[in-house]
């Protein structure tokens, strides 16, 4: 069983950044992707950015240019570090590690 504590939603208004974060512990052996989906009201869940353990990378075009994904490898923690927020961007981002998900973490983004 992976636990995922995940960190840093919140409020920020349009064209700010918020940095998330997500820690694995118990997996007993080492996590090839991590990454970060995300869930607006009334919408299905969607990729944001995933990456291997290697540093492979893969991003939805929307966030491409405004999102960077890494890990710490040593610490089973992927970060999103999102910059240039739009309203749209607003959703419950999750973490996935090891096949495991996240409890979710509320960004909003409004001036």
């Amino acid at each position: 069983q992976v636990h995922l504590v995940e960190s840093g939603g919140g409020l920020v208004q349009p064209g700010g950044s918020l940095r998330l974060s997500c820690a694995a512990s118990g997996s007993g052996f080492s996590i090839n992707v991590m990454g970060w989906y995300r869930q607006a009201p009334g919408k299905e869940r969607e990729l944001v950015a995933i990456i291997s353990r290697i540093g492979s990378t893969n991003y939805a075009g929307s966030v491409k240019c405004r999102f960077p994904i890494s890990r710490d490898n040593a610490k089973n923690t992927v970060y999103l570090q999102m910059n240039s927020l739009k309203s749209e961007d607003t959703a419950v981002y999750y973490c996935l590690s090891g096949g495991f998900w996240g409890q979710g973490t509320q960004v909003t983004v409004s001036s």
